[in-house]
């Protein structure tokens, strides 16, 4: 079983960036897509990305495309969420997965039921 640990989050003036770590350990997840998520307070958990294994094809959620750029080194076992231009509704835990390997990209990988491993989450806010 994978581990996955996010870092990265904090307090951030609107207009701001962050970037976010995703680090695995336990196994390699250089075969995994890997996805982010987030849950804004009273909110579902929302998709926002998901990275194929090989880190060339992303799919973004409209909320967040042209803002935030996912990548990874799978050479280090690491995913990122560039996160520029932030809003106040971007307030909210950010959370990495990885994705089973079967299914419809990018359909599937879109929905959290693919994902079957989780980190914490990171704590992101943004002030106006």
């Amino acid at each position: 079983q994978v581990q996955l640990v996010e870092s990265g989050g904090g307090l951030v003036q609107a207009g701001g960036s962050l970037r976010l770590s995703c680090a695995a350990s336990g196994r390699t997840v250089s075969t995994r897509a890997m996805g982010w998520f987030r849950r804004a307070p009273g909110k579902e958990r929302e998709f926002l990305v998901t990275i194929t294994a090989t880190g060339g094809v992303t799919y973004y959620a409209d909320s967040v495309k042209g803002r935030f750029t996912a990548s990874r080194s799978n050479a280090e076992n690491t995913g990122y969420l560039q996160m520029d231009s932030l809003k106040p509704e971007d307030t909210a835990v950010y959370y990495c997965a990885t994705a089973r390997p079967e299914g419809y990209w990018p359909r599937d990988f879109a929905s959290e039921k693919k994902y079957d491993s989780w980190g914490q989450g990171t704590r992101v806010t943004v002030s106006s």
